[in-house]
């Protein structure tokens, strides 16, 4: 019997796979604990569409995340913050600080769990990180922390 998983099934396959499998286990455990559908054309055709519909969507979100890496790519973000004596920051900038900055600067959103930082900047000086958009598409800036007057 051929079925549709519509939830990954460990040791046969995972969601969107048609199977072909025992009669037996497709009406007793497969279909009968909602794990799939029987693989009818109506539901084949149902799953090639939302494959290709998935599909379209990940290729719009690619560009996208690659018209912002590019607008954002080599920026600089400047912080003005205060400082205690030798120069360490009250506090640190941190990846929210500068997913807020981004935002007010460039009027691009981009989540803190993005960008990724060596770690917090909690002194005056020139500093790159990177923030990753989606499925390898990156871009480097830089942030300079200024003293605040």
């Amino acid at each position: 019997m051929k079925v549709i998983l519509i939830k990954d099934v460990k040791g046969s396959g995972k969601a969107g796979t048609i199977l072909d499998v025992a009669d037996g286990y497709a009406r007793n455990f497969l279909l009968a604990k909602g794990y799939a559908i029987e693989a009818t054309a109506k539901n084949v055709n149902d799953l090639q569409g939302r494959k290709a519909a998935e599909q379209h969507r990940m290729e719009v979100a690619k560009s996208e995340a690659e018209a912002v890496a590019a607008k954002l790519k080599d920026k600089v973000i400047l912080i003005k913050a205060k400082a205690g004596q030798g120069g360490k920051l009250f506090g640190a900038v941190t990846s929210a600080t500068l997913s807020e900055r981004i935002k007010s600067d460039y009027g691009i959103d981009i989540d803190k769990k993005k960008i990724v930082l060596s770690s917090d900047i909690k002194a005056y000086g020139d500093y790159e990180f990177e923030v990753k958009m989606t499925q390898g598409i990156s871009c480097k800036m830089s942030v300079k922390v200024e003293p605040e007057e």
